[in-house]
Order: structure tokens, then sequence, then C-alpha cells
């Protein structure tokens, strides 16, 4: 017989990541545990279809099992293991419509594996629980093993699992602009997301260095946004170029697939088009765009560094249509609540010396630059609303001060991207407007993983598993209404020193583990009385998964010799990050 056996003993067992709100798995020997078999039939009530998929296409081929419905196992043996879905009433009530409860009792009579969600997310996520229980084979695509006479079997520990997530927003901002990732790696990304309950990709669709959607209006934003002739090789210091053009987008079919496939794993897909700053690939698609009376917009190419570009959008009305029309394509794309703007690192020469820019100014009634910044994305923010979209932006959009009539005000529903420390959202918060926490001093993933001498293009500051596991989303002393306005978290990775899936993989791994633990788990102590111990040792049971799904993750030990970047020149801060 081919029995893949998991319990408290095993390497599996009920090493959790991340860590449920309680777990109750008996010590040693225990009856109740249950053998899924070729017969088990998967049993899915109301609402759980999205679930029951996953498990037959994801689980099922890595097990060998076919996990077919009740009415097509009716020849199953007497005794032979069903794993029931269920939607159930009282686990709303106590965990949300994310919380679930999975219980694995094989002297139970009927289901002997039942996973009991507050909504149909929370019945995913107990499935993603159960793959967890069923170790890491369960992570390959096929069995390991040739069947048995009695076809595959598994084994799962009596015991019982109850959960439901700290945060509502669990995210992960993934940079493709700056190093295009194919759909297919973004695809394999959600994928990761979901196994660590991350339920929110935010895709930097947009920079200077690249433009990575597809407009059918403005076609020439991907026919020569979305390339650039060469790349700076690491830091924007260093003297290293590559001279293979790069480039790539997303065709809206492309879009539509993935926003679907992330759609059947409970996760949101939100959209990033930066403006009025990081806006340089538009400009060498469309010149008119960008300040013509103060440059020749014509001469500009796609940004082959890094950096902060200082070619701005203009302030014109032919750049607010244009915009709209380009994000009418994007709303159609995208059905997220959500649409996140950037407004960060906009640079004000270009409209200092322009006199376009300073009529603008003279005519609403501005005091500067500054509050014509605010100007442009308070636009923006209304003409999303009206279309029952919020914007998202980075925490400058605070910026500009008080704006006359012919400016306005962020409206209520407007969030912040808190990045440059918790500040911006602590402002924010305390003013009403919702916050997803993402300070780079804490949850940057392109910021180095240590200081040796091997880390491969070292940028930032050292921060470590231990320290990503000691982030806290809420800061101290924030006013309990306050704190209600933060809802959630998520981890940065911006990819001008990852140019390829591998070193995205070595940036993210296993620190997003660490930073998922954050954002779901509902027990965790204050950051100082947290156990990076205790979780290093879950880890352990956490590298055969993450083999299994073939992530190039960061050993703990230090990189492997092919992960290594020699003589590629970072930007390595030294000591602690600045609190702020």
């Amino acid at each position: 017989m081919d029995d893949h056996r998991t319990g408290p003993d095993s390497l599996t067992g009920h090493l959790l990541i991340p860590a449920p709100t309680t777990v109750r798995f008996p010590v040693g020997a225990a009856p109740g545990a249950v053998v899924l078999g070729p017969d088990t039939a998967l049993d899915a009530g109301p609402g759980t279809e999205v679930a029951a998929r996953w498990l037959r296409t994801v689980v099922g081929p890595a097990t060998g099992l076919d996990l077919l419905p009740p009415v097509a196992a009716e020849g199953q043996a007497e005794g032979q293991a069903t794993i029931a879905l269920r939607i159930a009433e009282e686990v709303t009530e106590r965990h949300g419509p994310e919380g679930y409860r999975l219980s694995v009792d094989g002297t139970r009579a009927g289901a002997a594996v039942r996973i009991e969600g507050g909504g149909p997310a929370g019945v995913f996520w107990g499935a993603q629980t159960l793959r967890q229980l069923l170790g890491p084979a369960a992570y390959r695509r096929v069995p390991l093993t040739p069947a048995g006479p009695d076809g595959h079997r598994w084994t799962l520990p009596a015991g019982t699992v109850e959960d439901g997530p700290r945060f509502r927003w669990r995210g992960m901002m993934l940079d493709v602009a700056r190093h295009f990732l194919p759909k297919d790696d973004v695809l394999r990304y959600l994928d990761l997301l979901a196994a660590h309950k991350l339920n929110v990709l935010h895709l930097h669709l947009t920079d200077d260095q690249g433009w990575r959607i597809e407009i059918r209006r403005h076609p020439r934003l991907t026919e020569a946004g979305a390339w650039r002739a060469r790349t700076k090789l690491g830091h924007r210091a260093s003297p290293l170029w590559t001279e293979t053009p790069h480039g790539g987008y997303y065709t809206q079919d492309d879009i539509r697939e993935i926003v679907a496939y992330a759609a059947e794993r409970h996760i949101t897909v939100v959209p990033e088009i930066d403006i009025p700053g990081h806006s340089q690939a538009a400009i060498a698609a469309y010149p008119e765009l960008g300040n013509t009376d103060v440059i020749d917009t014509t001469s500009l190419t796609v940004w082959d560094t890094w950096g902060i570009s200082q070619n701005v959008l203009a302030p014109t009305d032919t750049t607010l249509r244009f915009y709209e029309e380009v994000l009418e394509e994007v709303l159609a794309l995208f059905p997220s609540p959500f649409v996140h703007l950037g407004g960060d690192e906009c640079p004000k020469d270009q409209w200092r010396a322009s006199p376009a820019a300073q009529a603008r100014i003279a005519e609403l009634g501005l005091s500067g630059e500054d509050e014509l910044q605010s100007w442009f994305l308070c636009h923006f923010d209304r003409w999303l609303a009206e279309r029952g979209r919020r914007l998202v932006g980075w925490d400058e959009i605070l910026e500009g001060g008080s704006l006359s009539a012919g400016g306005g005000r962020l409206t209520s529903g407007a969030m912040v991207s808190s990045w440059r420390g918790y500040a911006g959202g602590v402002a924010a918060a305390e003013a009403g407007h919702d916050v997803v926490m993402c300070p780079e001093q804490q949850v940057y993933l392109d910021h180095r993983q240590d200081a040796g001498e091997d880390e491969p293009v070292p940028i930032g500051f050292v921060r470590t598993l231990a320290d990503v596991y000691r982030f806290e989303p809420v800061p101290p002393g924030l006013s309990p209404a306050a704190a209600s306005h933060v809802v959630g978290a998520q981890a940065n990775v911006w990819t001008e020193v990852m140019d390829s899936r591998a070193r995205v993989d070595y940036q993210v791994f296993p620190r997003l583990a660490a930073f998922a633990e954050v954002v779901w788990s509902t027990g965790l102590p204050a950051p100082a009385d947290r156990d990076p111990a205790g979780f290093a040792h879950r880890l352990g049971a956490h590298y055969a998964r993450l083999d299994a799904l073939g992530v190039d993750y960061r050993p703990p030990a230090g990189p492997r010799p092919w992960q290594r970047r020699p003589g590629i020149l970072g930007r390595p801060l030294e000591g602690p990050p600045p609190a702020r």
C-alpha cells in the first residue's frame, strides 16, 4: 500500500504556516485517523464549488486521488473517507467569512474530514490547511511513488484546526515594470500567495522603465513603452549594463486570465498605474503627455536606469483625458474595488519651469506645485469614486495642504499605502482613511536578508527573517478608532535588481512566510514577545513544501553558489533602519 502518513510526530504534522488560532492533535497514536484512498468522495455543499475545484485539479493530481462527488463514488468501500465542504454560520460568527474549521475524525459517522468555512474563502483557506497536513508530497504535480494494489493512500491524524485571519488585506506588491515577469510566473505567484493564505496581489504595472498592460485605445504604450534598449545592472551607481533589450507586457486576455485565476484562489488583483511621476515610459510613447514647454519630450526613451526620473506628466486637460481613457480599459479588466494610482516620488522641477503648469496653478488658485500634485490625484480620486471604485495611493497622496474649491480634497474612500514608515499611515488613519501598512524599513523584500558579503546585489538595511516576523502593522499609540482603519499590510517586492524569477524567489522567500503569519495569525503576541525560533522550527517543515513547489528560496545558511552575484554593485545601508 502506498501510504503517506502525516501527524504530530512526522515531518509536517501540524507545523502549520501561518499558525492557526487553535490546533488540537493528540500526541502519539490516537483513534480517529483517516485514510484517504481512490474511492474517497468529495462532497461539496453550496458555495464551496471553488474550493472543490481546486482540490480536484491541484491536490488530486499530486495525491493520485480523483476526489469524485459522492454520486460518482457509489461503489466506495464501506467506511471509506468522505471529505465534506460546507459553509457554516457558526464559523462565520466566530471567525468571519474567511475563517474555517477543519476536523478529522475517522470514528464519526458520515464525512470523516470536514472543512466548514465562514464563507467560500474560508473553505478555501481550510483546504490549504488540509494540503499542509497531507505533507510536502501533496505540493507536487504527480504522486512520487507508484500506486499500490489498492491505489494511493494518504493518512491524516485525528484532530481539529480552527482559524481565521487577523486582517482582511494580506498582500504582496509585485513590481513587473522594472523587470517584466511573464504571465505564467505571475500565475505561479498567485499559487504561492494562496498557499500562504494571502489574498491581495498588487501589480505595479507602469513605471519609468516600462509599461506592462495593453491599452487598445493607446497602442504605443506597449508598442514603444514596454521596451527598453538596455538595463542598468545592479544599483544605479553601478558602471555595468546589460545591453540586451528588455521588455514585455500583458495582453488584455492575459490580464483576464490572471484576474480569473486569482479569483479562483480568493485573491484580489489590484492594478497600479503610476501618476503623475514614474511616467517616463508613457511619455516616451506619447510625448504630448510630458512638459513639452520645458524639454523636448520627443527625445525621451523608456528609461534604462534606476532612481527617480525628472520627467513627469504635464497637468493638462490632454493628460487627464488620456489617463481617463487608460483607466476606462483598466476598470473593464479588473473587478477590484481598489485601483492604485501611485502618487509617489514626483519631482517638481519641470512644473516649476513650465509656463503651462504655472498657469494651471494660477487658474486653480493653488499655492504651488505640491498642491498641483494633490489636485492631479484628487481629480482621479473623484473620477474613480463616480464609477464605484476607490483610489489607493502611496502616502504622498496626503501631501499638498488644504486645497481650494478648484482642487478639492481626497474622498473619504481613498486609501493610503504607508511606505515611508508608519507616520503616513498614522496620519491617514487618524483622518479616517483606510490604510495598508507597508513600511520600507520593515517589509520591503528587495532589502537584503543578511549582512554577509555573499548576499546578491545587497540593497538597503538588513531585514532578516526574524525582523519580518516581528513586524507589527498597527503601531502602538494609535487610537482604537484609527486602528480600525488599518485594514492590513503588504510586503513590497521592487525588482530593480531582480532580473529573473529565481532572483524574485530568493528575495521573497522565506520572509514572505513570516509576513503571512504576521497578517493572518490572530494569536501573535507583541513583537518583542514573539518566538522567531519557534517559527524557524515550523519553517523547517515548510522548506520541504517550498522545495516541492520549486521555490528558489534563500537557505538558512546563506545563498547557494548559483544564487550569488559577485561583482554587481548594490547599495547596502548599515545599522538599524530608522524608526518613523
